[in-house]
Protein backbone atom coordinates (compact mmCIF):
# COMPACT_ATOMS: atom_id res chain seq x y z
CA UNK A 1 0.00 0.00 0.00
CA UNK A 2 1.38 3.41 -1.00
CA UNK A 3 2.35 6.10 1.50
CA UNK A 4 -0.34 8.47 0.19
CA UNK A 5 -3.05 5.85 0.73
CA UNK A 6 -1.85 5.13 4.27
CA UNK A 7 -1.73 8.83 5.19
CA UNK A 8 -5.17 9.32 3.63
CA UNK A 9 -6.68 6.48 5.68
CA UNK A 10 -5.16 7.81 8.91
CA UNK A 11 -6.28 11.37 8.15
CA UNK A 12 -9.86 10.36 7.34
CA UNK A 13 -10.11 8.22 10.48
CA UNK A 14 -8.59 10.98 12.61
CA UNK A 15 -11.09 13.51 11.25
CA UNK A 16 -14.02 11.15 11.92
CA UNK A 17 -12.80 10.42 15.45
CA UNK A 18 -12.21 14.14 16.11
CA UNK A 19 -15.76 14.97 14.99
CA UNK A 20 -17.31 12.24 17.16
CA UNK A 21 -15.24 13.31 20.15
CA UNK A 22 -16.00 17.02 19.72
CA UNK A 23 -19.71 16.47 19.07
CA UNK A 24 -20.50 13.66 21.50
CA UNK A 25 -17.75 12.37 23.81
CA UNK A 26 -16.17 15.75 24.67
CA UNK A 27 -13.03 14.10 26.06
CA UNK A 28 -9.58 15.76 25.90
CA UNK A 29 -8.68 15.77 22.20
CA UNK A 30 -5.80 13.29 22.12
CA UNK A 31 -7.34 10.94 24.69
CA UNK A 32 -10.66 10.82 22.84
CA UNK A 33 -8.97 9.95 19.55
CA UNK A 34 -6.87 7.20 21.10
CA UNK A 35 -9.84 5.64 22.90
CA UNK A 36 -11.80 5.48 19.65
CA UNK A 37 -8.81 4.01 17.79
CA UNK A 38 -8.49 1.30 20.47
CA UNK A 39 -12.25 0.65 20.30
CA UNK A 40 -12.04 0.25 16.51
CA UNK A 41 -9.06 -2.07 16.97
CA UNK A 42 -11.04 -4.31 19.32
CA UNK A 43 -13.87 -4.31 16.78
CA UNK A 44 -11.43 -5.43 14.09
CA UNK A 45 -10.09 -8.17 16.40
CA UNK A 46 -13.66 -9.32 17.02
CA UNK A 47 -14.56 -9.31 13.34
CA UNK A 48 -11.29 -11.13 12.65
CA UNK A 49 -12.58 -14.17 14.53
CA UNK A 50 -15.50 -14.32 12.09
CA UNK A 51 -13.72 -13.24 8.95
CA UNK A 52 -9.91 -13.63 9.34
CA UNK A 53 -9.14 -11.69 6.16
CA UNK A 54 -10.28 -8.45 7.87
CA UNK A 55 -7.78 -8.95 10.69
CA UNK A 56 -5.02 -10.00 8.30
CA UNK A 57 -5.49 -6.91 6.09
CA UNK A 58 -5.64 -4.60 9.12
CA UNK A 59 -2.44 -6.07 10.58
CA UNK A 60 -0.73 -5.78 7.21
CA UNK A 61 -1.68 -2.09 7.06
CA UNK A 62 -0.30 -1.32 10.55
CA UNK A 63 2.84 -3.41 9.98
CA UNK A 64 3.52 -1.49 6.78
CA UNK A 65 3.78 1.69 8.88
CA UNK A 66 7.23 2.10 10.41
CA UNK A 67 6.01 3.70 13.64
CA UNK A 68 9.53 4.11 15.05
CA UNK A 69 10.81 5.97 11.99
CA UNK A 70 7.65 8.03 11.52
CA UNK A 71 7.68 9.27 15.10
CA UNK A 72 11.37 9.62 15.91
CA UNK A 73 12.61 10.76 12.48
CA UNK A 74 9.60 12.71 11.17
CA UNK A 75 6.84 13.71 13.58
CA UNK A 76 8.87 14.33 16.74
CA UNK A 77 10.81 17.28 15.33
CA UNK A 78 7.63 19.12 14.27
CA UNK A 79 5.84 18.43 17.54
CA UNK A 80 8.77 19.48 19.71
CA UNK A 81 9.29 22.68 17.73
CA UNK A 82 5.59 23.55 17.99
CA UNK A 83 5.71 23.04 21.77
CA UNK A 84 8.97 24.95 22.27
CA UNK A 85 7.86 27.82 20.01
CA UNK A 86 5.05 28.71 22.42
CA UNK A 87 7.07 28.20 25.63
CA UNK A 88 8.30 31.47 27.10
CA UNK A 89 11.79 31.62 28.61
CA UNK A 90 10.72 34.29 31.11
CA UNK A 91 8.54 31.65 32.75
CA UNK A 92 11.15 28.89 32.45
CA UNK A 93 14.02 31.02 33.76
CA UNK A 94 12.88 30.92 37.39
CA UNK A 95 12.70 27.14 37.28
CA UNK A 96 15.72 26.41 35.09
CA UNK A 97 17.68 24.63 37.84
CA UNK A 98 14.95 22.15 38.90
CA UNK A 99 13.94 21.57 35.26
CA UNK A 100 17.57 20.78 34.41
CA UNK A 101 17.75 18.29 37.29
CA UNK A 102 14.35 16.74 36.47
CA UNK A 103 15.31 16.17 32.84
CA UNK A 104 18.83 14.83 33.45
CA UNK A 105 19.40 13.37 36.90
CA UNK A 106 15.70 12.50 37.15
CA UNK A 107 15.78 10.49 33.92
CA UNK A 108 18.97 8.67 34.94
CA UNK A 109 17.66 7.83 38.42
CA UNK A 110 14.33 6.68 37.01
CA UNK A 111 16.12 4.49 34.44
CA UNK A 112 18.07 2.63 37.12
CA UNK A 113 15.14 2.47 39.54
CA UNK A 114 12.78 1.02 36.92
CA UNK A 115 15.51 -1.29 35.59
CA UNK A 116 16.41 -2.56 39.06
CA UNK A 117 12.82 -3.13 40.16
CA UNK A 118 11.88 -4.86 36.90
CA UNK A 119 14.96 -7.09 37.10
CA UNK A 120 14.00 -8.13 40.64
CA UNK A 121 10.31 -8.58 39.71
CA UNK A 122 10.84 -10.60 36.52
CA UNK A 123 13.40 -12.94 38.04
CA UNK A 124 11.34 -13.36 41.23
CA UNK A 125 8.36 -14.48 39.14
CA UNK A 126 10.36 -16.82 36.94
CA UNK A 127 10.78 -14.75 33.76
CA UNK A 128 14.55 -14.52 33.30
CA UNK A 129 15.68 -11.19 31.85
CA UNK A 130 19.23 -9.81 31.74
CA UNK A 131 19.76 -6.69 33.84
CA UNK A 132 21.00 -4.66 30.86
CA UNK A 133 17.70 -5.28 29.04
CA UNK A 134 15.76 -4.17 32.12
CA UNK A 135 17.86 -0.99 32.07
CA UNK A 136 16.93 -0.49 28.42
CA UNK A 137 13.28 -0.71 29.41
CA UNK A 138 13.92 1.77 32.22
CA UNK A 139 15.47 4.20 29.74
CA UNK A 140 12.61 4.02 27.24
CA UNK A 141 9.82 4.35 29.82
CA UNK A 142 11.36 7.11 31.97
CA UNK A 143 10.96 10.16 29.67
CA UNK A 144 7.56 11.81 29.82
CA UNK A 145 5.97 12.78 26.54
CA UNK A 146 5.62 16.56 25.93
CA UNK A 147 3.18 15.79 23.14
CA UNK A 148 0.76 14.13 25.55
CA UNK A 149 1.46 16.28 28.60
CA UNK A 150 0.95 19.75 27.12
CA UNK A 151 -2.63 19.36 25.89
CA UNK A 152 -3.78 17.48 28.99
CA UNK A 153 -2.32 20.08 31.38
CA UNK A 154 -4.05 22.93 29.57
CA UNK A 155 -7.41 21.18 29.84
CA UNK A 156 -6.70 20.38 33.51
CA UNK A 157 -6.41 24.13 34.22
CA UNK A 158 -3.20 23.54 36.18
CA UNK A 159 -1.47 26.51 37.87
CA UNK A 160 1.00 28.20 35.54
CA UNK A 161 4.05 27.58 37.72
CA UNK A 162 3.19 23.87 37.92
CA UNK A 163 2.56 23.67 34.16
CA UNK A 164 5.93 25.33 33.50
CA UNK A 165 7.82 22.72 35.52
CA UNK A 166 6.08 19.72 33.96
CA UNK A 167 6.15 21.00 30.39
CA UNK A 168 9.73 22.31 30.72
CA UNK A 169 10.86 18.94 32.03
CA UNK A 170 8.99 17.09 29.28
CA UNK A 171 10.47 19.20 26.49
CA UNK A 172 14.01 18.32 27.53
CA UNK A 173 13.78 14.89 29.17
CA UNK A 174 12.71 13.05 26.03
CA UNK A 175 15.90 14.22 24.29
CA UNK A 176 18.01 13.16 27.28
CA UNK A 177 16.02 9.92 27.55
CA UNK A 178 16.71 9.02 23.92
CA UNK A 179 20.44 9.62 24.50
CA UNK A 180 20.42 7.43 27.63
CA UNK A 181 18.55 4.75 25.68
CA UNK A 182 21.10 4.85 22.83
CA UNK A 183 24.03 4.56 25.26
CA UNK A 184 22.52 1.52 27.00
CA UNK A 185 21.43 0.06 23.64
CA UNK A 186 25.04 0.19 22.40
CA UNK A 187 26.21 -1.48 25.61
CA UNK A 188 23.57 -4.20 25.23
CA UNK A 189 24.43 -4.78 21.55
CA UNK A 190 28.23 -4.74 21.81
CA UNK A 191 28.62 -5.96 25.37
CA UNK A 192 29.39 -3.93 28.47
CA UNK A 193 33.09 -4.77 28.27
CA UNK A 194 33.31 -3.35 24.74
CA UNK A 195 32.37 0.18 25.87
CA UNK A 196 34.40 2.07 28.47
CA UNK A 197 33.17 4.71 30.89
CA UNK A 198 35.02 7.33 28.83
CA UNK A 199 33.14 6.22 25.69
CA UNK A 200 29.83 6.62 27.51
CA UNK A 201 30.73 10.12 28.78
CA UNK A 202 31.94 11.23 25.34
CA UNK A 203 28.84 9.87 23.60
CA UNK A 204 26.57 11.57 26.12
CA UNK A 205 28.50 14.85 25.83
CA UNK A 206 28.45 14.68 22.03
CA UNK A 207 24.72 14.01 21.80
CA UNK A 208 23.58 16.46 24.48
CA UNK A 209 26.22 19.19 24.13
CA UNK A 210 26.21 19.00 20.34
CA UNK A 211 22.40 19.12 20.26
CA UNK A 212 22.24 22.23 22.42
CA UNK A 213 24.98 24.06 20.47
CA UNK A 214 23.43 23.14 17.12
CA UNK A 215 20.02 24.27 18.38
CA UNK A 216 21.41 27.67 19.36
CA UNK A 217 23.09 28.01 15.95
CA UNK A 218 19.90 27.02 14.10
CA UNK A 219 17.83 29.41 16.18
CA UNK A 220 20.21 32.32 15.55
CA UNK A 221 20.38 31.66 11.78
CA UNK A 222 16.58 31.45 11.53
CA UNK A 223 16.16 34.58 13.64
CA UNK A 224 18.71 36.53 11.55
CA UNK A 225 17.11 35.55 8.23
CA UNK A 226 13.62 36.49 9.40
CA UNK A 227 14.79 39.79 10.91
CA UNK A 228 16.05 41.16 7.58
CA UNK A 229 12.81 40.49 5.68
CA UNK A 230 9.10 41.10 6.22
CA UNK A 231 7.24 38.47 4.22
CA UNK A 232 5.18 36.06 6.28
CA UNK A 233 5.02 33.32 3.63
CA UNK A 234 8.82 33.17 3.44
CA UNK A 235 9.20 33.35 7.21
CA UNK A 236 6.83 30.42 7.74
CA UNK A 237 8.87 28.46 5.20
CA UNK A 238 12.08 29.35 7.06
CA UNK A 239 10.71 27.86 10.30
CA UNK A 240 9.66 24.74 8.40
CA UNK A 241 13.08 24.43 6.76
CA UNK A 242 14.75 24.99 10.13
CA UNK A 243 12.94 22.00 11.64
CA UNK A 244 13.41 19.61 8.73
CA UNK A 245 16.95 20.60 7.80
CA UNK A 246 18.08 21.03 11.41
CA UNK A 247 16.83 17.61 12.52
CA UNK A 248 18.46 15.94 9.51
CA UNK A 249 21.73 17.77 10.18
CA UNK A 250 21.67 16.71 13.84
CA UNK A 251 21.23 13.07 12.82
CA UNK A 252 24.11 13.35 10.35
CA UNK A 253 26.39 14.87 13.00
CA UNK A 254 25.25 12.33 15.66
CA UNK A 255 23.86 15.09 17.85
CA UNK A 256 20.55 14.90 19.70
CA UNK A 257 17.93 16.05 17.18
CA UNK A 258 15.18 16.51 19.81
CA UNK A 259 17.38 18.76 21.97
CA UNK A 260 18.52 20.77 18.94
CA UNK A 261 14.95 21.41 17.81
CA UNK A 262 13.72 22.30 21.31
CA UNK A 263 16.55 24.82 21.77
CA UNK A 264 15.97 26.27 18.29
CA UNK A 265 12.22 26.53 18.95
CA UNK A 266 12.80 28.32 22.26
CA UNK A 267 15.24 30.73 20.57
CA UNK A 268 12.89 31.53 17.68
CA UNK A 269 9.77 31.73 19.84
CA UNK A 270 11.28 34.08 22.41
CA UNK A 271 13.39 36.49 20.33
CA UNK A 272 11.59 36.68 16.99
CA UNK A 273 8.30 38.25 18.21
CA UNK A 274 10.24 41.16 19.73
CA UNK A 275 12.46 42.17 16.84
CA UNK A 276 12.11 39.87 13.81
CA UNK A 277 8.38 39.41 13.18
CA UNK A 278 5.62 41.81 12.29
CA UNK A 279 2.23 41.21 13.91
CA UNK A 280 1.04 39.59 10.69
CA UNK A 281 4.02 37.22 10.54
CA UNK A 282 3.65 36.22 14.19
CA UNK A 283 -0.03 35.48 13.66
CA UNK A 284 0.64 33.27 10.63
CA UNK A 285 3.61 31.47 12.22
CA UNK A 286 1.63 30.78 15.41
CA UNK A 287 -1.44 29.53 13.54
CA UNK A 288 0.61 27.40 11.15
CA UNK A 289 2.43 25.58 13.95
CA UNK A 290 -0.75 25.21 16.01
CA UNK A 291 -2.39 23.45 13.04
CA UNK A 292 0.70 21.26 12.48
CA UNK A 293 0.62 20.36 16.18
CA UNK A 294 -3.09 19.46 16.15
CA UNK A 295 -2.88 17.44 12.93
CA UNK A 296 0.20 15.42 13.90
CA UNK A 297 -1.12 14.85 17.42
CA UNK A 298 -4.30 13.42 15.92
CA UNK A 299 -2.39 11.07 13.61
CA UNK A 300 0.00 10.03 16.41
CA UNK A 301 -2.64 9.09 18.96
CA UNK A 302 -4.75 7.25 16.41
CA UNK A 303 -1.60 5.32 15.46
CA UNK A 304 -0.90 4.51 19.12
CA UNK A 305 -4.39 3.04 19.36
CA UNK A 306 -3.90 0.94 16.22
CA UNK A 307 -0.52 -0.38 17.39
CA UNK A 308 -2.56 -2.77 19.56
CA UNK A 309 -2.97 -4.90 16.42
CA UNK A 310 0.73 -5.82 16.37
CA UNK A 311 1.26 -6.12 20.13
CA UNK A 312 1.74 -9.68 21.40
CA UNK A 313 -1.40 -10.47 23.40
CA UNK A 314 0.12 -12.77 26.00
CA UNK A 315 -1.42 -13.11 29.49
CA UNK A 316 1.97 -13.24 31.18
CA UNK A 317 3.21 -10.15 29.30
CA UNK A 318 0.06 -8.18 30.15
CA UNK A 319 0.28 -9.14 33.84
CA UNK A 320 3.87 -7.89 33.92
CA UNK A 321 2.67 -4.73 32.18
CA UNK A 322 0.08 -4.15 34.90
CA UNK A 323 2.73 -4.69 37.58
CA UNK A 324 5.09 -2.33 35.76
CA UNK A 325 2.58 0.55 36.06
CA UNK A 326 3.17 1.12 39.81
CA UNK A 327 6.88 0.39 39.28
CA UNK A 328 7.18 3.26 36.78
CA UNK A 329 5.14 5.61 38.99
CA UNK A 330 7.16 4.83 42.16
CA UNK A 331 10.42 5.26 40.23
CA UNK A 332 9.31 8.65 38.91
CA UNK A 333 8.19 9.77 42.38
CA UNK A 334 11.54 8.83 43.92
CA UNK A 335 13.54 10.34 41.04
CA UNK A 336 11.75 13.69 41.44
CA UNK A 337 11.91 13.73 45.25
CA UNK A 338 15.52 14.97 45.51
CA UNK A 339 15.29 18.01 43.18
CA UNK A 340 11.90 18.99 44.63
CA UNK A 341 13.25 18.81 48.20
CA UNK A 342 16.25 20.97 47.24
CA UNK A 343 14.21 23.73 45.56
CA UNK A 344 10.89 23.43 47.40
CA UNK A 345 11.21 26.36 49.79
CA UNK A 346 13.37 28.56 47.57
CA UNK A 347 10.96 28.48 44.62
CA UNK A 348 7.70 28.11 46.57
CA UNK A 349 6.41 24.93 44.93
CA UNK A 350 2.69 24.31 45.35
CA UNK A 351 1.70 21.58 47.85
CA UNK A 352 2.05 17.96 46.69
CA UNK A 353 4.14 18.99 43.68
CA UNK A 354 5.83 15.58 43.59
CA UNK A 355 2.50 13.74 43.54
CA UNK A 356 1.11 15.93 40.75
CA UNK A 357 4.30 15.73 38.68
CA UNK A 358 4.40 11.96 39.13
CA UNK A 359 0.79 11.55 37.99
CA UNK A 360 1.27 14.21 35.32
CA UNK A 361 4.26 12.37 33.85
CA UNK A 362 2.34 10.99 30.88
CA UNK A 363 4.13 8.40 28.76
CA UNK A 364 3.39 8.39 25.04
CA UNK A 365 4.52 7.54 21.54
CA UNK A 366 8.23 8.04 22.21
CA UNK A 367 8.29 5.08 24.61
CA UNK A 368 6.49 2.85 22.09
CA UNK A 369 8.83 3.93 19.27
CA UNK A 370 11.91 3.11 21.37
CA UNK A 371 10.42 -0.25 22.39
CA UNK A 372 9.84 -1.07 18.73
CA UNK A 373 13.54 -0.44 18.06
CA UNK A 374 14.62 -3.21 20.44
CA UNK A 375 16.17 -6.31 18.90
CA UNK A 376 14.62 -9.77 19.33
CA UNK A 377 17.31 -10.98 21.74
CA UNK A 378 16.46 -8.02 24.00
CA UNK A 379 13.03 -9.60 24.60
CA UNK A 380 11.40 -7.08 22.27
CA UNK A 381 7.86 -8.52 22.32
CA UNK A 382 7.90 -8.80 26.12
CA UNK A 383 8.96 -5.20 26.72
CA UNK A 384 6.84 -3.85 23.86
CA UNK A 385 3.68 -5.30 25.43
CA UNK A 386 4.67 -3.92 28.85
CA UNK A 387 5.41 -0.50 27.35
CA UNK A 388 2.10 -0.40 25.49
CA UNK A 389 0.21 -1.32 28.68
CA UNK A 390 1.90 1.52 30.60
CA UNK A 391 1.34 4.05 27.80
CA UNK A 392 -2.38 3.24 27.45
CA UNK A 393 -2.88 3.47 31.23
CA UNK A 394 -0.82 6.64 31.37
CA UNK A 395 -2.68 8.50 28.63
CA UNK A 396 -6.20 7.33 29.54
CA UNK A 397 -5.99 6.65 33.29
CA UNK A 398 -3.64 9.45 34.33
CA UNK A 399 -4.75 11.83 31.59
CA UNK A 400 -8.46 11.68 32.48
CA UNK A 401 -7.86 12.03 36.24
CA UNK A 402 -5.02 14.57 36.31
CA UNK A 403 -7.38 17.54 36.27
CA UNK A 404 -9.41 16.18 39.19
CA UNK A 405 -6.23 15.48 41.18
CA UNK A 406 -4.90 19.01 40.60
CA UNK A 407 -8.22 20.63 41.55
CA UNK A 408 -8.55 18.46 44.66
CA UNK A 409 -5.05 19.32 45.92
CA UNK A 410 -5.48 23.03 45.19
CA UNK A 411 -8.83 23.11 46.95
CA UNK A 412 -7.56 21.29 50.07
CA UNK A 413 -4.60 23.65 50.33
CA UNK A 414 -6.50 26.85 49.38
CA UNK A 415 -4.27 27.54 46.39
CA UNK A 416 -5.61 29.86 43.67
CA UNK A 417 -5.03 29.00 40.00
Amino acid sequence: MGIFTIVSILTVLSAIFAFINTRFLKLPFTIGLMIMAIALTFAVLGLGTIKPVILEDSKALIQSIDFETILLDVMLSFLLFAGALHTKLDALRSYKAPIALFSTLGVLLSTFLVGGMMYFLTNLLGHQVDFIYCLLFGALISPTDPIAVLGILKEANAPKKLEIKIVGESLFNDGVGVVVFLVIFNMASKGIDAISFTDVVLLFAEEVGGGIILGLLLGWVGFYLMRIIDHYETEVMITLALVMGGYSLASFLHFSGPLAIVVAGLFIGNWSPKTAWSDTTQNYVDKFWELVDVFLNAILFVLIGFELLIITIDTEYILFGLMAIPVSLVARYLALAGPIAVFNKRLDFIPKTNMIMTWGGIRGGISIALALSLEDQMQRDFFLTITYTIVVFSIIGQGLTLGKLVKSILKKNNVEV
